[in-house]
């Protein structure tokens, strides 16, 4: 008969994307191989996100220290199974015609699960590992191998979107927006699905149609003002949408997500400095994904030289504004000047570590590509007069341990949609040329 217990065994890169995990497997029983722990040591100093979690882990370790690790086990809290260390042993006789064990950490990990399986076979023994790799070696030896999803949006095709069309609106509340130019009162439309705070609403009545927002606070609908923001004009519904969420002051976050060449960076770029009167300083930020895993540190040349090419899509939407103006303009010049004055600054996401986001308009690109933990440590730096924007593809990511259902951008629009302080839209509409549109939709 199966215990109803089970055991996971966890990889190094489990306890990097969070280090609150064990606390995540309820009754279950969690082991940790010696070699997750030597591979913790490596990432302790740093100031990134995984030497964070590190070190974080280790201290919640340390704090349940005693033999009993290495013995059976410590009891994890209320109602939590225990969590062990698991000493190496030789390689599983079942193990040695496919797999090297000198200098393969994934291999050192797989074995200590397998060794659990083979001693505990009335107990279901899961690896649990972010590393895809390492789960299908797991399922070529017969283990059971799972990714961590505590964080995973559940259903990406139901992730919201934003807006949504209305259909059959009567003609005279159409008449009061436009000619009246007064709100609706909610409960005006009947609506089947009650609207989000800052929900956006394309209301359609045969010819006549209104782009609108709902106003969570006064239980109004009000009418969204097609504009231009620093010489860049909307070209679709969403983009107009966009606009609107990213110049409203009292929205103090916003997502907005799209493939490539709907206009993400570009409106939030032009918004930031249309809005600049507001805020002490506009930053623009990206996380830089490391080649091969490794830090840009093993990239040739000084730190500009490093960090350059990940910053410089934020630079070309810059000179796209800039190009909106004749040269000799004071707004073709105003972009040149704060930057000097630092007034505007571009740099990559981990150095605003420790810095203080008061009146700050940041816009944080490609945020897809990181995590839900840090995604939440940049929120909560936020200060007083304080607007983030994050911007995305959620299906292009390049982080190699996150996916479509796990990145931070994905678990944000799934867990704040509702609250009056966040506002979403979703570009579906392709801007750049026909030519991208068709590789971006066909390649």
């Amino acid at each position: 008969m199966i215990d109803k217990i089970k055991t996971f065994v966890l990889d190094t890169n489990v306890i990097l994307h969070d280090s609150s995990c064990i606390y995540q497997f309820d009754e279950h029983d969690v082991v940790l191989p010696m070699t997750v722990l030597e591979e913790l040591d490596r990432f302790k100093k740093g100031g990134r996100e995984v030497n964070y979690h590190s070190r974080e882990f280790t201290r919640a370790l340390d704090s349940m220290s005693g033999n009993k690790l290495f013995n059976g086990g410590v009891k994890i809290g209320e109602g939590l199974g225990k969590v062990s260390i698991k000493l190496e042993s030789p390689l599983h006789e079942d193990l040695r015609d496919n797999f090297q064990f000198s200098d393969k950490t994934d291999n050192r990990i797989l074995n200590v699960a397998y060794h659990l399986a083979a001693e505990e076979k009335s107990r279901e023994v899961i690896l649990v590992t972010k590393d895809v790799n390492l789960r299908m070696k797991a399922k070529a030896v017969g283990l059971v191998a799972a990714d961590y999803t505590t964080d995973h949006v559940k259903d990406i095709s139901e992730l919201y979107r934003g807006y949504r069309y209305v259909e059959d609106i009567p003609g005279e509340l159409l008449d009061t927006l436009y000619q009246q130019h007064e709100p609706l009162e909610g409960e005006m439309l009947s609506l089947e699905r009650s609207p989000q705070p800052n929900e956006f609403m394309v209301l359609r009545n045969g010819q006549k149609s209104a782009l609108v927002t709902f106003d969570k606070e006064h239980d109004q609908v009000r009418k969204v003002e097609k504009r231009s923001v620093y010489g860049i004009t909307s070209r679709n519904v969403q983009q107009t949408f966009a606009i609107h969420a990213l110049l409203n002051n009292d929205i103090p976050l916003v997502t907005i997500t799209g493939k490539a060449g709907t206009g993400k960076t570009l409106l939030a770029l032009a918004a930031a400095i249309e809005s600049r009167r507001y805020y002490r300083q506009i930053l623009l930020a990206r996380p830089i994904v490391p080649l091969s895993n490794k830090d840009i540190g093993y990239l040739p040349g000084d730190i500009q030289s490093k960090v350059s090419p990940y910053m410089q899509p934020l630079y070309d939407n810059l000179a796209v504004i800039r190009t909106q103006f004749p040269e000799n303009s004071p707004n073709h010049q105003r972009i040149f000047k704060m930057m000097e004055e630092d007034k505007l600054i571009i740099e990559p996401l981990a150095y605003i570590r420790g810095r203080s986001l008061v009146r700050m308009y940041m816009i944080v690109d490609e945020a897809q590509n990181l995590t839900p933990h840090e995604v939440k440590t940049i929120i909560t730096r936020a200060g007083e007069g304080t607007k983030i924007i994050f911007t995305g593809d959620i299906y292009q990511i390049d982080h190699p341990y996150l996916n479509t259902y796990s990145n931070g951008l994905s678990n944000l629009i799934a867990k704040l949609h509702g609250s009056s302080l966040y506002a979403h839209i979703n570009l579906e509409k392709g801007e750049r040329s026909q030519l991208a549109d068709l590789a971006s939709d066909l390649l």
